[in-house]
């Protein structure tokens, strides 16, 4: 028997992306340099549990709303860390 594993994703993914996006003006030293945005997802997706779906109704169905908002928050809070963390390097690597 085959199995096709290629509908298999991390559903933080597209979350984090987003929330990376619309953080970036807020961060232009980061934005600056797209490489430096992946940077920030990698990491805010390695403080993340990952949530694997093979669509995104799968989730969505078996979350409660406080579920939800509590996964929201952590998400938020992941990138804005992250932003932290790649930002204290540049400063740090400017600085050398």
């Amino acid at each position: 028997m085959l199995a096709n594993f290629d509908s298999i994703h991390n559903h933080q993914e597209e979350g984090v992306k987003r929330e990376v996006l619309s953080r970036a003006p807020r961060h232009p030293g980061v934005a600056a340099d797209p490489d430096l945005l992946a940077d920030v997802a990698c990491i805010a997706l390695n403080q993340l549990p990952a949530r694997y779906i093979r669509h995104a109704i799968d989730l969505s169905f078996y979350q409660t709303e406080q579920e939800r908002a509590k996964v929201e928050a952590q998400l938020h809070a992941a990138v804005e860390k992250a932003f932290h963390f790649v930002e204290t390097r540049l400063a740090e690597r400017n600085r050398a």
